[in-house]
């Protein structure tokens, strides 16, 4: 592993500041992100972090380009990683594999089924806005999309393109959001069985930015119960008494506090760029002592 860099400020603001060295949650362009693994290593070279993590949605296969990339800069650390999708009645929940196998034959197959129900589920929301109007072509989200499995915002991207929204925002708050008239679910795995795989595949799972249900405390209880090791404290959309609160869940329940900027890099405009989130070295050093514990490393 390479020297993880200076100290940074441990307040809980969220946000990046000139010492900030650590992004670990970004996203390339083998799920939803626009970036190539390779292009993301470079990224965060150029912005002097020395810890990331790529961490795509449901699949794996952007970990070793990343790694690849990152071995002529003995100063960056790039740490396996994975967002897995899960469901529960009300809201989303995603937990994060550090240290995962991404070799490991199980955890493939898993992940593939789930984004096989990702483009299952991209062609149900693109017949639910046809019938309401807005005239999307597949081919196009495709396209968007690359090589990287389809997710919502390529097709919020197709949508912009053609002028039925002004923001990719727009058109998940009005279409393709969870309660939106366009909406589709798909294949997803419990909470629960999201942890049980990050462990079966010799990872640390963390829950990702816990405020997307309403009582996160008991989710993370919940999870706490069946392994869980962290939350996502430091987080790009979560304001400071946010993140105090879940620093406080994190010592209460014993939990690593870790974080990231979400970087998907579709719209540079507005999005909080890699890095840009205060992530204290403490939360790698933590990550990094219990995957050398678990004899993960």
């Amino acid at each position: 592993m390479a020297a993880a860099g200076p100290s940074v400020s441990t307040e809980s603001t969220g946000r990046l500041t000139s010492t900030s060295k650590v992004d670990l949650h970004i996203h390339s362009n083998v799920s939803d992100g626009k970036l190539s693994p390779r292009d993301i290593v470079y990224q965060a070279v150029e912005r002097g972090l020395t810890t990331i993590a790529l961490a795509d949605h449901d699949n794996v296969d952007g970990i070793a380009p990343a790694l690849a990339a990152a071995r002529v800069f003995p100063e960056l650390t790039v740490i396996p990683c994975v967002e897995i999708s899960t469901d529960i009645p009300r809201g989303e929940v995603h937990v994060l594999g550090y240290f995962i196998d991404y070799t490991d034959a199980d955890l493939g197959a898993k992940l593939a089924g789930m984004r096989n129900s990702r483009e299952t589920r991209a062609q149900g929301m693109i017949t639910k806005l046809d019938r309401l109007g807005i005239h999307v072509d597949w081919p196009r989200v495709r396209e968007i999309a690359g090589p990287g499995t389809i997710g919502r915002p390529h097709i919020a991207q197709a949508m912009l393109e053609k002028g039925y929204i002004t923001s990719l925002k727009e058109a998940f708050d009005k279409y393709i959001g969870r309660d939106g008239p366009a909406y589709v679910e798909r294949e997803k795995m419990t909470p629960a069985e999201a942890v049980k795989l990050v462990l079966d595949s010799r990872g640390l799972p963390v829950l990702a930015h816990p405020f997307t249900v309403n009582d996160p405390e008991t989710m993370i209880m919940d999870l706490k119960e069946v392994g869980l090791v962290g939350i996502e404290a430091y987080y790009s959309a979560y304001a400071p008494d946010k993140t105090t609160l879940l620093l406080s869940l994190a010592e209460k329940y014993r939990l690593i506090a870790v974080g990231g900027s979400d970087y998907h890099g579709l719209d540079n405009a507005t999005e909080v760029m890699i890095g840009g989130v205060d992530v204290p070295i403490t939360a790698v050093e933590q990550l990094i002592g219990l995957a050398k514990q678990r004899a993960l490393i």
